[in-house]
């Protein structure tokens, strides 16, 4: 692997990206005429990064839902997002959606895949409740490594009013994450939906962070081919065709809904 690029990609002014982002949200805040932003706090890397700039200049008018389903998130998750709230001073609720999952379980055909997705969607359902509750917008935890490969739950956690970090590839966010103090033991621990038991997002994807974005830069910044990604990256052709192809195959995920042409 090619460290000049990974090296390239992290080397960032990230001062300066954490007040356009702050900018950001008090903009949205203002122009969309309502009272605050809420976010679903997982105890990973993405929503604490959120949960910590939001606490610094809109933290009265910020709200956060750790939502676990105690029969399969760790322990450990849910005690990392308190201590974050603990850390941040962020109102939030903790609500156990075992209970949710159960009752559509009564009614549905088993399917372990089909119920991870149902999970990011019955989290999207509650903070839109809450959101529409108390007249807020729903933030998206989206990083631009997880949205060029569409690895995320279409109208689940990929649902949002705004989305403060979709520009940000993962190895990024962990750099931010360090500028703004986020726990270090959140920034180094591996990334996992945690949608089903053990799920642990890179043996998922079969390939580490730093192959991930040091591929899409070079296809989507640079504008390589798969060939030049290749050797510019050091990486595996065969990685950077299934990483381009999960790219290729998730198109759907980032488009409005399609309709025929009437020509």
């Amino acid at each position: 692997m090619n460290q000049e690029i990974i090296n390239e990609i992290k080397n960032q002014d990230y001062a300066s990206i954490t007040q356009t982002i702050e900018k950001f949200l008090s903009d949205k805040i203002e122009k969309n005429h309502v009272k605050g932003v809420i976010l679903g706090l997982s105890g990973g890397i993405d929503s604490a990064v959120l949960a910590y700039l939001c606490k610094r200049q809109i933290k009265e008018k910020t709200m956060a839902l750790i939502m676990p389903d105690t029969s399969m998130t760790p322990k450990s998750e849910t005690d990392d997002a308190l201590k974050m709230i603990s850390l941040t001073g962020i109102e939030y609720k903790l609500i156990d959606i075992k209970p949710i999952v159960n009752e559509y379980s009564m009614y549905l055909e088993p399917n372990d895949w089909a119920k991870g997705n149902l999970r990011a969607r019955i989290r999207t359902n509650i903070l839109y409740y809450y959101a529409n509750s108390k007249n807020y917008l729903v933030l998206g935890s989206s990083d631009k490594s997880e949205y060029l490969m569409g690895y995320f739950t279409k109208h689940g956690d990929g649902a949002s009013d705004i989305t403060p970090i979709i520009s940000l590839y993962k190895l990024q966010v962990r750099e931010i994450a360090k500028y703004l103090g986020v726990p270090e033991n959140v920034i180094l621990k591996k990334s996992s939906p945690h949608l089903w038991k053990d799920h642990v997002a890179e043996e998922e994807l079969g390939a580490t962070y730093e192959e991930i974005d040091s591929i899409l830069y070079c296809l989507f910044e640079k504008r390589k081919t798969i060939d030049e990604t290749a050797e510019l990256t050091q990486i595996e052709k065969s990685i950077v065709e299934k990483i381009y192809q999960l790219n290729i195959n998730s198109e759907h995920k980032r488009l409005p809904p399609q309709k025929p042409n009437r020509d």
